[in-house]
């Protein structure tokens, strides 16, 4: 008799995967990318949500002449959260509480997904020209099949 066994993790990510830390707000990262690699991110019209709990803005841009797909992913979401107990009569009984798209980097600011079906050539290119930007600290490639939360950036 055959056994058959199911893979729990059959997807293979087929994307290129750049950190950025930077303290711009996301529209102004978006920009800066826009004018240095001659990009078009406009925001989503959706935001990666997760349970209601916490909300990721997103912007996009798909290059028709390479046949690319990319993101810009914040990696945190400030949410206030009203808790039980009031401290004194003025004083307001909210919490802020911070989620991670991808827990394990928490020190990276946004993900920079590159979607194509072949492999994206100019990996190298892109990431020196985002090290260009005055405003970004250090921008550098993460292995997708080495993230634990990978499946956070399906969407």
């Amino acid at each position: 008799m055959a056994i058959h066994r199911i893979l729990d993790d059959f997807y293979q990510p087929n994307y290129t995967l750049i950190a950025i830390h930077s303290y711009l707000e996301d529209y102004r990262l978006a920009y800066f990318l826009n004018l240095y690699l001659k990009a078009k991110f406009q925001k989503a019209r959706y935001s990666i949500d997760f349970d209601n709990q916490a909300s990721y803005s997103l912007f996009e841009w798909e290059d028709i002449y390479l046949d690319t797909e990319w993101s810009l992913i914040s990696n945190t979401s400030v949410t206030e959260v009203e808790t039980d107990t009031a401290i004194g009569l003025f004083e307001s009984n909210t919490a802020t509480v911070t989620n991670y798209l991808i827990p394990e980097h928490k020190n990276v600011d946004y993900f920079l997904k590159i979607s194509n079906e072949d492999n994206f050539t100019k990996t190298g290119d892109t990431l020196e020209k985002i090290k260009k930007i005055s405003q970004v600290t250090t921008a550098y490639m993460l292995d997708p099949n080495q993230l634990k939360s990978k499946n956070n950036l399906i969407f």
